[in-house]
């Protein structure tokens, strides 16, 4: 199917660009959404008419997109999920997930316009590509912790392995208090039942 372009899209060309898709990818997504019109003689007069009014509208979106960029991209945004503690998600977190978490720290997102290869199914903080315009995009980070507090320690550099090594020797440290003040306890004990310098009295000797 050939179709022609009325914005930008990506791996297939500018507005006015006449391209070649598959007949599903046309049907599907690029007409039903307003990306392009059929390729026929009608459409083209058609397109060459509302040019300068869509290339005047791409413009303005593209402005008000680079204004959202500038202040979305570097932003973290916390999911809280449960997890092994190896790190591994039980579930994963996905592109809505993320639209989610953007939108209820105050940027309004929706789900395709977050770029995700595969869902995310480990702890820590993970890059995405977040497209607000056919040619503008800014990248957030999602910071997936089991607790607010995990979040707060991976946003300040901890990785998964190393709170759990913390974890690890905070526990150990406790155990060892712990059985510092056993050992202690049961030598107070002893003394207390064989006071030094006490003598033991046979009792089978003779009694004068």
């Amino acid at each position: 199917m050939q179709v022609v372009l009325l914005e930008r899209v990506e791996r297939l060309g500018q507005i006015g660009d006449i391209v070649t898709v598959r007949a599903g990818f046309g049907r599907n997504f690029l007409l039903p959404q307003g990306k392009a019109l059929r390729a026929t003689k009608a459409n083209m007069v058609r397109f060459e008419e509302q040019r300068a009014q869509l290339e005047a509208r791409n413009l303005e979106l593209k402005r008000e997109a680079e204004a959202v960029a500038a202040k979305l991209d570097g932003q973290i945004f916390v999911v809280i999920r449960q997890a092994s503690d190896g790190g591994a998600l039980y579930g994963s977190v996905t592109a809505r997930d993320a639209a989610d978490a953007a939108t209820a720290g105050g940027f309004s997102l929706d789900r395709g316009q977050v770029r995700l290869d595969r869902p995310v199914k480990d702890l820590g903080l993970h890059p995405m590509r977040v497209v607000l315009h056919p040619e503008v995009s800014a990248t957030i980070r999602v910071n997936v912790a089991r607790t607010a507090e995990e979040a707060e320690l991976q946003a300040a550099g901890k990785t998964v392995a190393e709170l759990r090594a913390e974890a690890e020797a905070a526990e150990q440290a406790d155990f060892d208090v712990q059985r510092l003040f056993e050992t202690d306890d049961e030598e107070e004990a002893g003394a207390r039942a064989a006071p030094a310098g006490m003598e033991v009295i046979d009792g089978d000797d003779d009694r004068r």
